[in-house]
């Protein structure tokens, strides 16, 4: 297993929406093996292969002494129940932000062998778990925040030593904005 080079904001990987696996092979088990042993190196809770330019939907997690992985993975949330705390991203690192997630999750997928695999996750599994599926999906936590709370974030990330402003594209918000509204509200232009 190699420890791969992490993706910062700004890399389009980190915006594209990642692939169904459907070879579970020895390349997978490599990525998996790749993953885990990135997300150790660097002290995460979480991994996707988009972090390390692979556009697959793969994911590793390590919380409460928990080490695994899920692919292709569907979530459902069994009741309406909210958490809100500090979360971070190795894709932007030394930067944390209050975000609110969903405080209990079923996510359904396959190992790495193609077995059905099923996590029940609470709290901070939960959290790392929706984290990691944005990330499958091309979703940004701070995507999630306010949106003064976004620019805050975003604030904080254009003086972030790692920050590269020519490979950066903001996502842009799902939610209507009126044409005659003015500039973005995300404060970056159109």
């Amino acid at each position: 297993m190699t420890v791969q080079p992490i993706r910062y904001f700004g890399d389009p990987v980190l915006r594209t929406p990642a692939d169904p696996v459907v070879d579970f092979d020895k390349e997978l088990r490599r990525l998996v093996g790749d993953l885990v042993e990135t997300m150790r190196k660097n002290g995460g809770a979480g991994l996707a292969a988009p972090q390390i330019g692979v556009g697959l939907r793969v994911f590793t997690f390590d919380v409460d002494d928990v080490v695994g992985h899920l692919i292709n993975p569907v979530l459902e949330f069994p009741d309406d129940e909210e958490q809100d705390g500090q979360e971070g991203c190795l894709s932007l690192p030394g930067l944390y932000f209050d975000t609110k997630r969903r405080q209990n999750v079923v996510a359904r997928g396959f190992n790495e062998s193609g077995d059905p695999l099923q996590i029940v996750g609470t709290g901070m599994m939960a959290r790392c778990v929706q984290h990691e599926t944005d990330h499958l999906d091309g979703v940004i936590f701070i995507d999630r925040l306010e949106t003064d709370e976004r620019k805050k974030a975003l604030k904080e990330i254009r003086r972030a030593d790692w920050y590269d402003p020519a490979n950066t594209r903001i996502k842009v918000s799902p939610h209507a904005v009126h044409p005659q509204a003015g500039p973005s509200p995300f404060g970056l232009g159109r």
